[in-house]
């Protein structure tokens, strides 16, 4: 049998069970996380890692996130290079350096700075070119409108189209990365001098245009952009 003093305690551990319940309450599986404060500073820094395409600016690749679907090693480069050719070979070995890199992104600004390379050239805007060319091709663009500026000519270009921009090229030497990409396009130009003579081109005529240029950049730095190092045309 029970004597009172059991009874007692009884109760009373019964009560002080019931009070820590209702305090620290029950956890039915379908609570919500407790608020990470510092959750928003890190989409913050995600977001400004991005580079957005500017006046000014080269190409831009942004870190792309890594996926559960990760493509085969047969179609790494779907509709970029065909298996085994040398430039999908050199495309391994700048994703071996940089794994961020994706070419689709990379063309995409590469036509960004085609244009405004182009038409840079034809305003003689010098501090444009200067972000978006190496040295050397900046002062071979640069003698170029000296001689125009010498003679007093100005030139006007239009595009009308880039019709096609393809990697044709993938190289990856010590620490940098180079690939060159055949641009075809359409457009129109004209140089006139200080009469306003036409001495060059055809304000009238669309011209077609293939030019195969190279961009590199430094897969160690922490500069993202990339640089026109060499150009060339066909056709």
């Amino acid at each position: 049998m029970f004597d009172i003093y059991t009874i007692i305690f009884l109760a009373l551990a019964v009560f002080i069970f019931l009070r820590l319940r209702s305090v620290l309450g029950q956890r039915t599986g379908s609570e919500r996380p407790p608020y990470d404060r510092a959750a928003p500073n890190v989409v913050q820094r995600t977001q400004d890692n991005n580079v957005v395409p500017m006046p000014g600016a080269v190409i831009d690749q942004a870190p792309v996130a890594p996926t559960a679907d990760v493509a085969p090693p047969t179609d790494r480069w779907k509709g970029i290079a065909e298996q085994g050719t040398p430039l999908a070979q050199g495309l391994d070995a700048i994703v071996a350096q940089d794994s961020s890199f994706d070419p689709k992104h990379f063309i995409s600004g590469a036509r960004s700075a085609y244009e405004m390379i182009v038409l840079a050239f034809a305003n003689g805007d010098r501090r444009a070119l200067k972000d978006l060319l190496s040295s050397e091709v900046y002062d071979s663009f640069d003698g170029v409108i000296k001689d125009r500026e010498k003679h007093e000519q100005k030139t006007e270009t239009r595009f009308v189209s880039i019709d096609k921009a393809e990697l044709v090229g993938a190289e990856a030497r010590d620490r940098a990365a180079q690939l060159t990409v055949r641009f075809v396009s359409q457009m129109i130009s004209v140089t006139r001098d200080k009469a306003g003579t036409i001495v060059d081109g055809n304000p009238d005529k669309v011209a077609d245009i293939t030019d195969v240029w190279t961009f590199a950049r430094d897969t160690t730095s922490r500069d993202p952009n990339w640089k026109l190092v060499g150009t060339g045309s066909a056709g």
